[in-house]
């Protein structure tokens, strides 16, 4: 897994997209759909979101570089950015405990995607 290191600005940006619910939700769906994603047509289903509020959505996050999109056949596969979430909390937990000994450990990061 590629290993990426935000600055402040990425940081506010990705967090910043995530500050709404039903964004927070289709980023969480697509986190726990893992490495296969899920088309729109299934996050609208899964999450009871309008196709057109999605689109926006799916928009922002992709924007914030938090997704992806890629083509199969007619479909649109979105994915969650496993490096760009596992950055984002590195950055948030980066400097912890103001360099003490302490239980968050900043290099822990998801592995199973």
């Amino acid at each position: 897994m590629e290993t990426i290191t935000l600055e402040s600005g990425d940081a506010v940006q990705a967090l910043a997209a995530l500050a709404q619910e039903s964004r927070l939700a289709v980023f969480r769906a697509l986190v726990e759909a893992g490495p296969g994603g899920l088309t729109p047509g299934d996050l609208a289903t899964r999450l009871s979101i309008a196709a057109n509020t999605l689109s926006f959505h799916l928009k922002e996050l992709s924007h914030a570089s938090l997704v992806s999109q890629e083509r199969a056949g007619r479909n649109l596969i979105y994915r969650a950015e496993f490096a760009r979430m596992n950055a984002l909390l590195g950055y948030l937990s980066r400097n912890c405990c103001a360099g003490s000994v302490c239980e968050v450990n900043p290099a822990a990061v998801c592995t199973t995607c």
